[in-house]
């Protein structure tokens, strides 16, 4: 397989990026923890910022769970960010600052998985690795026509055929190499849309000879039907004294843990296991003065706020500890739902708290 149009095309589009530049192993991990489960348009709006704020493994380390959090916000999924720390404590405090340079020693670490070590071997380190996240998945399956249901089973036989030199055995880049056939994927090779005519590599494709380049990877139906998506009603409760508004913090088990939210509600929900909010267990309020959607991970939320005094809380039997915050002093930690709950309220009733 000619690999050299894919990464001359790699190389010309997509050297501005920041993490592929003044490359370091702390700039490589942060960027890769920062791009799980996020886009790349997110993360160019914080990844520098980030690393001003924490430039070094030391500093993050020795970061607080508040100075983190306040960080990370607007990245989302901030169990990634307290996965970051707790590899930054790790090699700050026990490797003395030092990467180490091969994958099981990698993954001993708390908060390093198997993608990670590949990406920091592979990318980082510029070493033969391979770190197959969706994007390289879903290219690597159309390249080579693998029929494995999409999931750990094909992640398997794909660093299996890499591991055994059968596929991309050249003497090439493999920081390049991992970089083009994620920046294929995020372009031209995606889920639901493939750009075969512009492809680097539409010659070396089987999918492409096949015609049918949207078979691959096949899905796996039991993953289908679990990773489908789920709607759930919550009540957002809006409680204001003078300057300020009730709120509580989220957990350490829940969605956005550390950040403050007005106190919330589970009306219903598709999803019998969600654990993340108290039931309303008395009369539901007949209307509500909002409503939004938002969405996270599989979820899609219909927010409903209401606006109560304090009597009227109280009776709703909230069982977290709330406590009174100032818009602007908590604003900084505040959930994107809740900073949306108050933007919706000042559009429509033009209550500034």
């Amino acid at each position: 397989m000619n690999l050299k149009a894919l990464l001359t095309w790699s190389g010309t589009e997509f050297t501005h990026l920041p993490w592929r530049q003044n490359r370091s192993l702390y700039r490589t991990l942060v960027s890769e923890i920062m791009l799980q489960q996020t886009t790349v348009g997110t993360v160019l709006n914080h990844f520098e910022r980030f690393l001003k704020r924490f430039p070094t493994l030391e500093s993050l380390a020795e970061a607080s769970e508040d100075e983190l959090t306040v960080a990370w916000k607007g990245l989302g999924y901030y169990r990634r960010a307290r996965n970051l720390k707790k590899i930054a404590e790790t090699l700050a405090f026990e490797h003395e600052g030092e990467f180490p340079h091969d994958l099981e020693a990698l993954m001993n670490i708390p908060g390093i998985g198997p993608y990670t070590a590949n990406a920091l071997i592979g990318i980082g380190m510029d070493k033969r690795a391979l770190a197959v996240d969706a994007n390289l998945e879903r290219v690597i399956a159309r390249l080579f026509n693998l029929k494995t249901p999409k999931g750990p089973k094909l992640q398997k036989e794909i660093q299996a055929l890499f591991s055994e030199k059968k596929i991309f055995n050249q003497k090439i880049s493999f920081r390049e190499l991992n970089e083009a056939l994620m920046d294929l994927g995020r372009t031209y090779c995606q889920a639901r849309k493939a750009s075969c005519e512009l492809c680097p590599l539409r010659k070396n494709c089987k999918a492409f000879e096949s015609g049918t380049p949207l078979a691959l990877p096949v899905l796996d139906e039991k993953e289908v039907k679990k990773k489908s998506e789920h709607k759930i009603h919550l009540l957002r409760v809006v409680v204001k004294k003078q300057e300020k508004v009730l709120v509580y913090q989220k957990g350490s088990d829940e969605w956005l843990s550390g950040q403050f939210e007005v106190p919330t509600f589970l009306l219903e929900s598709s999803d019998e296991k969600l654990k993340q909010y108290q039931v309303l267990k008395s009369k539901k309020p007949q209307e509500f003065v909002v409503s939004f959607k938002t969405t996270i991970t599989k979820y899609k939320i219909f927010n409903h706020v209401v606006v109560l005094n304090e009597k009227e809380f109280l009776r709703l039997g909230f069982k977290n500890k709330t406590e009174w915050r100032s818009f602007l002093e908590a604003s900084s930690n505040l959930s994107t739902a809740t900073i949306k709950t108050i933007s919706k309220l000042n559009t429509h009733l033009r209550i500034k708290i």
